[in-house]
């Protein structure tokens, strides 16, 4: 009985980190940009730590689970101004901790990630949505959690087709992003066997609308824009400049609904997303913010939350290491959408379902019902593995 006691004992002990041992310490640095990037609707302004604030609360989380595993998180802050250097920016962030979450345009993305080519540093793309991130301008230090222009396209195609909506007027704004996500509304209609009856572009000439004749002006404008239109079921505008798509819904010659930039509207992550458990992360966030949780938020926090998973199932604060089992096909994460996520092992990008919503409430979520893969049901939104042009290294 007593050699048995002693045994137990002993083997208590030998799983608990030693009392005082100092724990291992993990890394995160945070590298963005300055200010805040200006909306149409004052309503939808962001805050000053969009993105930054989900990130603080998943470093929290780290350290709830890292503490019975002798492992404490921290994360250091870098918001670049308008001409700073990326690259000596990144590197300098690099030679302090081993993973980097970003939140910067393609372009610049890419300057961190060459500049960091030969170092045991991951990036974590958590903003940049642009499909050739993830296809022809792939890099090995480069996971995607922030979803696709792609992704967000095909699952709104799902949905419109579900509902039997195949006739699209296609409105698209006139800056090179609205093309972008045009470019990638064009492919999900052809994917899903959408038919877009006429496409429109709204040229952006400038003007104020926010003057005292700004809604008499507009409520003209509209209707006069998208008359004479062939029949169609729904208007799909791609509008990520914020010129015109706002404008549309209730404002349309023919009374129709509105999706894509506006109206019924794909993101990663929506305050009223509530399914799943996801109320609990809302509350919390809400109490530390006193504000909602936004997609931004919530790329992020799912970020750090990845290199949080990684170490605690290494049992590791490697970056070699961490790095390497999140890439691996037995890492997932849980993020309050209903499965696990995974990597596509092709292009690093996460896999994920995307929420439809209209401003208020959650109207669903895609992949839709009967949209099947052989692989993966979330690989019907975005570039599959055949298609890909990601070559990693």
């Amino acid at each position: 009985m007593i050699r048995w006691l002693a045994a137990a004992v002993g083997f208590c002990i030998a799983a608990t980190p030693a009392l005082g041992a100092d724990p291992i310490e993990i890394g995160i640095g945070y590298l963005g940009r300055a200010g805040i990037k200006p909306k149409l609707s004052l309503v939808e302004l962001p805050a000053e730590d969009d993105g930054r604030a989900g990130a603080r609360l998943a470093i929290e989380d780290n350290n709830t689970t890292g503490q019975f595993l002798n492992q404490h998180f921290t994360m250091e802050e870098v918001r670049l101004k308008d001409g700073e250097d990326i690259a000596k920016a990144a590197a300098a962030l690099a030679e302090r901790t081993g993973f980097i979450i970003v939140d910067l345009p393609a372009d610049q993305l890419l300057k961190a990630a060459d500049a960091l080519r030969d170092r045991n540093t991951l990036l974590l793309n958590a903003g940049a949505l642009d499909d050739r991130l993830r296809e022809q301008d792939c890099r090995a230090n480069v996971v995607h959690v922030a979803p696709t222009r792609s992704m967000l396209a095909d699952a709104l195609a799902q949905y419109l087709v579900w509902k039997q909506w195949k006739r699209w007027l296609f409105v698209v704004g006139s800056h090179e992003k609205d093309k972008l996500y045009a470019d990638a509304l064009r492919r999900a209609a052809t994917r899903f066997g959408a038919k877009i009856v006429q496409e429109r572009t709204f040229e952006d000439t400038g003007g104020a609308r926010r003057t005292d004749s700004g809604v008499t002006l507009i409520q003209r404008q509209m209707p006069v824009f998208t008359q004479q239109a062939p029949t169609y079921d729904v208007l799909v505008a791609a509008d990520e400049s914020e010129v015109c798509a706002a404008y549309l819904p209730y404002r349309t010659w023919d009374p129709r609904p509105v999706a894509g930039s506006a109206g019924l509207v794909p993101t990663s992550w929506h305050a009223a997303q509530d399914q799943w458990g996801a109320i609990q992360i809302q509350n919390r966030f809400a109490k530390l913010n006193s504000r909602h949780m936004t997609a931004l938020d919530m790329q992020a926090w799912t970020a750090v939350r990845m290199i949080g998973e990684a170490a605690s199932r290494t049992k590791s604060g490697d970056p070699k290491a961490v790095s390497a089992f999140l890439k691996g096909p037995d890492f997932s994460i849980a993020a309050f959408k209903g499965r696990r996520l995974t990597l596509r092992d092709w292009n690093l990008q996460l896999r994920q379902p995307i929420l439809l919503v209209d401003g208020r409430m959650v109207v669903s979520v895609s992949p839709q019902e009967g949209f099947l893969h052989q692989v993966s049901e979330l690989d019907t939104l975005g570039i599959d593995r055949p298609e890909t042009k990601c070559r990693l290294q």
